[in-house]
């Protein structure tokens, strides 16, 4: 499975028309591209900062893709009053859920840089914690995206609440740091976000 994100700051008094965007137009135009198996969307209506993630079936798919996004990314960032987005490719290299997903739900992105030689020390160190995350008041899935090329990696734990996510900051800080240490990787950035669109399809993968 493989994932492209987009990354933009948004107009925050343009968030909700975007959302509406994503759920009415983009979402099922790509739903019927072959390969596209979900799409996410999370928001920070304090800073305007939205990640939407697709999801595909291999990497030719989400490549073969890239050309009839490109409008639709165009007017995404448009509707959102959003500047250059930043968009990456990734590799699922795991997926976990315990539940899916309800209204309320949030978010935090941990994004790491390592050596591409040690990605494997990154996905098992990942693996390694998640009967922890388990434990963790309110947790609901958690999926990990790597790049081998350049060794960078994006964790993404989900929660029922963003009560939750506020009781577990201090749990997923010693957690982050296990894992960086163990794969000699470098924590780049966490952020915290709302789960505003969540039909990301990607079956169990751990």
């Amino acid at each position: 499975m493989y994932a492209r994100s987009t990354d933009i700051t948004a107009k925050t008094s343009m968030i909700d028309a975007g959302i509406r965007y994503v759920e009415d137009q983009l979402m099922p135009t790509l739903m019927d591209m072959e390969g596209c198996v979900g799409l996410s969307m999370m928001a920070d209506r304090a800073t305007g900062r939205c990640v939407t993630t697709s999801a595909w079936q291999t990497e030719d798919a989400m490549r073969a893709s890239a050309p009839r996004i490109q409008p639709l990314r165009d007017q995404y960032v448009a509707t959102f009053g959003g500047q250059a987005p930043m968009v990456d490719e990734w590799e699922v290299a795991l997926m976990h859920r315990d539940h899916r997903s309800t209204a309320g739900a949030c978010a935090r992105t941990s994004w790491l840089q390592g050596n591409p030689m040690s990605i494997e020390s990154s996905i098992d160190g990942f693996r390694s914690i998640l009967s922890t995350l388990e434990d963790l008041p309110g947790f609901c899935s958690a999926s990990l995206l790597i790049n081998r090329e350049t060794g960078r990696a994006a964790s993404t734990v989900t929660y029922d609440s963003a009560d939750a996510v506020m009781q577990t900051r201090g749990p997923a800080n010693t957690l982050r740091t296990r894992v960086a240490q163990q794969s000699g990787a470098e924590v780049l950035e966490v952020a915290e976000f709302e789960l505003s669109v969540a039909h990301l399809r990607v079956p169990e993968l751990v």
